[in-house]
Order: C-alpha cells, then sequence, then structure tokens
C-alpha cells in the first residue's frame, strides 16, 4: 500500500518511466458507505509492476501521480463503474479501452473480468472480496491481493480482445463506445429518488407515499452525515413495514421489526417524528401517486394508448435482433433500448433514414450505430397497427 508522499513520488516515478497502457482499478465500499469514493487504486504498468494507492491515507493528494498517468491510455473493466470515482480525485485517462465493452462487442455471452481471463488467457483469477469494505484500516494482505490481481492481466486481456475486434471488424465501433465512455457526463440527478425504494408497490394512497417520502429524506440525511450505506441506516423493508403498518406512537413503532434493535432505538423517535409529519401534510403537497415520467409509458401498456406506436416498436424490435445476430452483438449494444422507444414512441417528422439518422445522433447514438440501424428503422416507423 502506497500511503504516504514520499512513496507516492517514487511510485509515480516508476509509472511515468514504465511503456505501454496503464490498467486501472479501483475498490469502493458499496453498501457500507454513503459516499462512492475510491478507497483503493489500483495500477499496473510494463516496466513499473503493480502499485495499490491509498487515497484516504495521502487525503487526495496525488499530484504526481496525475501527472504520471492523466496523459496516458487506461485499460480498465466496466469503465463506467471507476471513471467517476477517479475523477473525484481528478483522474481521467486520455483514452481508454474497456476490456469489458469489448467483450461484449466481441460477441461474448458473459464477460466479468475473471470469466474473460480464463476464457482467453487460460487463468483462474482469486475472487472473493468484491464485496468487502475496502474503507477499513488496515486491509487485510487477502484483499490487497485480490485487488492486485484486478490489474494483473488487464493489458494482455485487452490485446486478446483488440485482435478479436479488429478480426471481425468491430474495432472502430468500439474505439467509439470507448470514447462515448470516457467523456460521458455525470448522470442527470433522479427526479423523487425516494421512488425507488423496494416494496413501494406496496403504498396505494398519496399519505403513504409521502410518508415514504419523509423517511427517505431523513434517511438518507443521517446516511450522509454518518457516511453510511443508506440500507445500513435504515432498510427499505423498515421503510415500507412503519408505512403500512401506521404506528400511533414510538412504542408501537419500536414493537416492528428493526425499529426495536439497540441502535434503531436511539432513532425511533426522529423517525415517528417524519411519519407525524407526512400524515399533517395539506393534500395540495402530497405526491402523486403516479410516477413522473419524461418518457414513453411501459411498452406492455402501448397497444391500448397507441397501437400504431406498439406495431412500430415490434417492427423495429424485430430489425435490430436481426442486424444483432448477424453481427454477433447485445442488441442492447446495438442501440440503447430506452432511445428505441423513445424513437417508436414520437418518430421524427422526417421518417426517411436521413431523418432517423439525425434523430438518433441527437439521442446520443454512436456513428457505427446510426449506420447500422437508421435503413432498418426507418422502415419500421412506417409501420401500422393491422
Amino acid at each position: 500500500m502506497i500511503s504516504d508522499p514520499v512513496e507516492l513520488a517514487r511510485a509515480s516515478e516508476k509509472l511515468a518511466a514504465g511503456t505501454g497502457a496503464i490498467a486501472v482499478d479501483t475498490e469502493r465500499a458499496s453498501g457500507y458507505r454513503y459516499w462512492p469514493k475510491a478507497y483503493l487504486v489500483q495500477l499496473r504498468r510494463e516496466g513499473a509492476g503493480t502499485l495499490l494507492v491509498d487515497p484516504i491515507a495521502l487525503d487526495g493528494e496525488l499530484e504526481p501521480l496525475r501527472q504520471a498517468i492523466n496523459g496516458e491510455e487506461w485499460v480498465l473493466h466496466a469503465a463506467s463503474q471507476d471513471l467517476p470515482c477517479l475523477a473525484e480525485l481528478d483522474l481521467a485517462p486520455a483514452s481508454l479501452f474497456d476490456t469489458e465493452l469489448a467483450g461484449r462487442l466481441a460477441g461474448y455471452e458473459r464477460v466479468a473480468l475473471g470469466t474473460l481471463v480464463e476464457l482467453l488467457l487460460g487463468y483462474r483469477l482469486e475472487k472473493g472480496h468484491s464485496a468487502a469494505d475496502w474503507s477499513k484500516r488496515p486491509l487485510p494482505v487477502d484483499w490487497l491481493n485480490y485487488a492486485a490481481l484486478d490489474v494483473e492481466l488487464l493489458v494482455p486481456l485487452r490485446e486478446k480482445l483488440e485482435a478479436e475486434l479488429a478480426a471481425q471488424g468491430k474495432l472502430e465501433w468500439a474505439r467509439q463506445e470507448f470514447e462515448a465512455v470516457r467523456t460521458a457526463a455525470p448522470p442527470a440527478p433522479r427526479a423523487e429518488p425516494w421512488r425507488r425504494v423496494s416494496g413501494i408497490h406496496k403504498v396505494r394512497s398519496a399519505r403513504g407515499l409521502a410518508a415514504v417520502r419523509a423517511l427517505w429524506e431523513a434517511r438518507d440525511e443521517l446516511a450522509r452525515k454518518r457516511d453510511r450505506a443508506p440500507s445500513r441506516v435504515l432498510p427499505d423493508s423498515a421503510i415500507i413495514n412503519a408505512v403500512l403498518s401506521e404506528p400511533k406512537n414510538v412504542a408501537e413503532l419500536q414493537a416492528l421489526p428493526v425499529f426495536g434493535g439497540r441502535v434503531q432505538r436511539r432513532y425511533t423517535g426522529n423517525w415517528f417524528r417524519h411519519l407525524q409529519a407526512a400524515r399533517a401534510l395539506p393534500r395540495e403537497e402530497l405526491p402523486n401517486p403516479s410516477q413522473p415520467n419524461d418518457g414513453p409509458p411501459p411498452a406492455n401498456r402501448w397497444a391500448d394508448k397507441d397501437p400504431d406506436a406498439a406495431a412500430r416498436l415490434a417492427a423495429a424490435r424485430t430489425a435490430l435482433n436481426r442486424i444483432a445476430e448477424h453481427h454477433q452483438l447485445p442488441v442492447e449494444n446495438l442501440l440503447l433500448p430506452d432511445l428505441l422507444r423513445r424513437t417508436c414512441w414520437r418518430p421524427p417528422e422526417d421518417r426517411s433514414p436521413e431523418g432517423v439518422a439525425e434523430a438518433l445522433r441527437a439521442g446520443g447514438a454512436r456513428p457505427w450505430q446510426v449506420e447500422l440501424t437508421a435503413g432498418e428503422l426507418s422502415q419500421a416507423l412506417q409501420v401500422k397497427a393491422k
């Protein structure tokens, strides 16, 4: 573990003197901590070996590392999971190769790192600590070995996958996908995130939804302050149970599962106050029982709401499945399902191949996706219900 500035400077010099792409991975504490920060950064480069950097001990002071790697190509597996927490440390690649995405484009059905390494390189990676609490200090040696293995073979794996993509004529497609991942903007904040509480479908009334919202917001505030995963502060199941049980006082709330636990008893007064506040809200401040959505309705309702749209979607899906099968691609990598649904629900005024291509580009489709799909989609968008 590189955990002091002198070690970091020495390690960064080794990385800068190395050759070729840099294998990069991170370990977070998902399920344990509120903030999705990197608690360990793993790096490997030819001529430098494998380095494990502790950004917590270094308090984010990583300038030597930034100078060594920010202008280079990185190799990551499932890059979209790691890039945000690396960006918080001001670490970003000049270009990248994503081995998971490459595996999908190459036609592999199973693209976990261990699976691809075993299939293409013949090694079996030691696994077992992916769901560990990486905020723990000191980190056990077997955890560090596991973390190091995640970058040990990324560059050789990249070489194999790059050769396969080139042989299949898909390397340019992959480069476009990698660049889209590298330059992707942070996702917009989710509207009404409390509606994602597991089991919320059991709550039928607007007043009940207000109670779910109140408990979710109180939990989120406490989780944020304590840097604890919200589910460890109060499980979703407890929120739903409290709302459905409608306790009349703190004692009744404490009688419910979870709320009567030793730790939870300190907070039940707070949870109950939020339940009471939700019960007292005026009608105009209650949430809409129907979830707001700026997109199309669920596809299984299209036949009733707009039969022509349902016919367009069916034709489009058939066409895309045919294209994906021909090119040995997952259909969701050929075109994002959400973009397909939006295009079929509200087609562009110009349904020619050129007009459809323009609409797909505006929706974020890459040039290779537009080239493969615009013509077929143009025909599908002409279909009407029988």
